[in-house]
């Protein structure tokens, strides 16, 4: 029975930071990868990044590097996605997943719920 809820979204203006919680129960937490997504409306649901099972490697995308990154707390049991210099084009509905496959992220296997962000001008 793996859950992950995420939690942390909300609207920010143009400019402003959040950071995204994920809580994951269910599985080894501590052994996989941990991933993001998001989904604007009406448009496809992209890849955001990426974290391996002890946080040596993380994967940001060209669209957002430098201003999102990816961290994770295996004692807690949880990873987040920190947020900052927030555009509009960054409204979408976040999404967290787990890799179940492995310790290094090669697809989601599990998906949170995902939690909105709204980003004004």
């Amino acid at each position: 029975q793996v859950q992950l809820v995420e939690s942390g979204g909300g609207l920010v203006q143009a400019g402003g930071s959040l950071r995204l919680s994920c809580a994951a129960s269910g599985l080894t937490f501590s052994r996989f990868a941990m991933g993001w997504f998001r989904q604007a409306p009406g448009k496809e649901r992209e890849f955001v990044g990426s974290i391996n099972w002890n946080a040596a490697s993380v994967n940001i995308v060209d669209s957002v590097k430098g201003r999102f990154t990816i961290t994770r707390s295996n004692a807690k049991n949880m990873v987040y996605l920190q947020m900052s210099s927030l555009k509009p084009e960054d409204t979408a509905n976040y999404y967290c997943v787990a890799d179940t496959s492995g310790g290094e992220f090669r697809r989601p296997t599990y998906w949170g719920q995902g939690t909105q962000v709204t980003v004004s001008s």
